[in-house]
């Protein structure tokens, strides 16, 4: 009996369509849609029955924290029913790593989560979506996936969300855990499992689905990218835009420019949230000057930017609240562990 898998669309590169079968930049959405893309990979009836649910349609360079409480909200009752397997999400590449942390952070199943996204699209000559579909749906339906958190599967890798990162802006091999490396990989219908997280994921994570109850969008925090000539304008603007949190990619191990650090310690002094990330791509963010850990700078580790963003604004949204020394302490414990 084949098990039965919830997918739900989002849009992307996987079904946007170009003017030739050669154009693999500058396509668009237009009339193809995820019904397509199932009618193209007809051996994806041997594997799964699928429900299918239009969540969104759009390009995920423009992806909102609206449409990720939306989907959370849809696959959370979609797996809470014993006759589902689990879920694959197809989704944009441009963030599909922010989504996909943001599920491994706020979803309470131990149920496989996939998502999947295409680098050409459907048009193309070779498009890799109908392929990549295939595979996240073998692995949502594999009992040995249970457990290990919100996957990412393209180009036959399995990756943990909170590792996946875009890497190339146009290569089918562009999605990679820069330090932990896959979890897995698709050989032909074989599926190899090769490791686990090490960090908290779903079901052992503070944020439930109840602190998105009511709520339009996430905090805002945003990013500020150190660069030579930094003088702190942005971090100054972000602060003045109502930003409760500013995660700082900054050069090497999230290192400061002069120049910004009084417009920083002057956003701590108000309350804002200050992360500090490296811009560099790879490696860990750890303690620097004591300055910064003076003044209550919360170290990224392992997560880049983009995520640290994700994961700050949950601990907002959780702890926003609560006295500040109690808010730092439950913020930077999460930054250890998740």
């Amino acid at each position: 009996m084949k098990p039965n898998v919830a997918l739900f669309a989002t849009g992307g590169t996987i079904v946007s369509s170009g003017e030739s079968a050669t154009q693999m930049t500058g396509y668009s959405i237009k009339d193809f849609r995820v019904d397509d893309l199932l009618k193209a990979v007809p051996a994806l009836d041997e594997v799964a029955n699928l429900d299918v649910t239009q969540v969104a349609n759009i390009d995920s360079s423009s992806m909102t924290s609206r449409v990720w409480m939306d989907l959370a909200r849809a696959i959370e009752a979609a797996l809470s029913r014993d006759d589902t397997a689990g879920a694959v999400v197809t989704h944009g590449t441009d963030t599909l790593e922010e989504t996909a942390y943001f599920l491994n952070l706020v979803l309470k199943t131990e149920k496989p989560v996939v998502l999947v996204g295409a680098m050409r699209p459907a048009t193309a000559l070779s498009a890799d979506g109908p392929l990549n579909l295939l595979n996240a749906v073998r692995v949502a339906c594999d009992p040995s996936a249970r457990g290990r958190g919100v996957l990412v599967v393209l180009n036959d890798t399995v990756l943990a969300a909170r590792e996946a990162t875009k890497s190339h802006p146009t290569n089918v091999a562009t999605f990679r855990g820069p330090d932990a490396g896959m979890l897995g990989m698709v050989a032909g219908a074989r599926i190899e499992w090769l490791s686990r997280s090490a960090k908290r994921h779903t079901v052992d994570t503070a944020f439930g689905m109840s602190i998105l109850d009511g709520v339009d969008r996430l905090p805002r925090v945003d990013i500020v990218y150190s660069h030579v000539d930094d003088d702190g304008l942005f971090v100054k603007a972000a602060v003045a835009a109502g930003a409760r949190g500013i995660v700082h990619a900054g050069t090497g191990n999230g290192s400061i420019h002069s120049d910004t650090e009084p417009a920083l310690f002057e956003a701590a002094l108000k309350g804002v949230l200050v992360v500090r990330a490296s811009r560099t791509g790879s490696g860990a963010t750890v303690e620097g000057l004591d300055a910064w850990q003076r003044a209550g700078f919360i170290p990224s580790g392992t997560l880049n930017p983009q995520k640290a963003r994700v994961l700050l604004q949950l601990a907002l949204l959780a702890w926003g609240n609560l006295p500040a020394e109690e808010r730092q302490k439950k913020t930077e414990e999460a930054f250890r562990i998740y």
